[in-house]
């Protein structure tokens, strides 16, 4: 996986919850498109959803992909539910908690609330629930009869092996 819309794993509890962080900065290009200056009003620069959903999906997807050492190819199957109450805006913190809702050999549900820190003139507030993301995952080899797919695990990546090093978590197995 090329982009990463994560940015450390501050928490991980095997097969349970997994919480991650993501910084919203100015410095990335989507925020510039979301939305830009019109003749109406100014730049109104937001995290889009899809993006917020996505970082919800690479936290999930990681705590599922952990749960089994990272053998399995996981990949995200179906979104259940996604709910966004509010807006992402460059200096804010996003907080992603993933937990594992049911596991199985052919995949797993997850339960995603997510939450946002803005900062203010007292220092950062208290988190405010952003939405809630329900998440299915498939381990890709068990669920596609007949269908071969190369024997490294294309889906957990080298940027995954860093993010995850990064953050404390050693248990990941350099791609090879």
């Amino acid at each position: 996986m090329r982009w990463m819309w994560i940015d450390r794993v501050v928490e991980l509890v095997p097969r349970e919850k997994l919480v991650a962080v993501k910084q919203v900065s100015m410095a990335e290009d989507h925020l510039h498109d979301h939305f830009e200056a019109n003749s109406v009003r100014r730049a109104v620069p937001i995290m889009p959803a899809s993006l917020i959903v996505e970082g919800m999906a690479q936290s999930a997807g990681v705590l599922v992909g952990h749960a089994e050492g990272f053998k399995e190819k996981v990949v995200l199957a179906k979104v259940s539910k996604a709910e966004l109450e509010l807006d992402a805006r460059p200096g804010d913190t996003i907080r992603y908690t993933a937990t594992i809702d049911r596991f199985t050999h052919a995949g797993a549900s997850t339960r995603g609330l997510i939450e946002l820190f803005s900062w203010t003139a007292d220092g950062l507030s208290e988190p405010q629930v952003l939405g809630r993301v329900d998440l299915i995952f498939s381990h890709l080899d068990n669920n596609m009869g007949g269908q071969t797919f190369p024997e490294h695990n294309f889906v957990f990546s080298e940027t995954f092996a860093t993010l995850l090093s990064l953050s404390g978590v050693e248990s990941y197995p350099v791609p090879g």
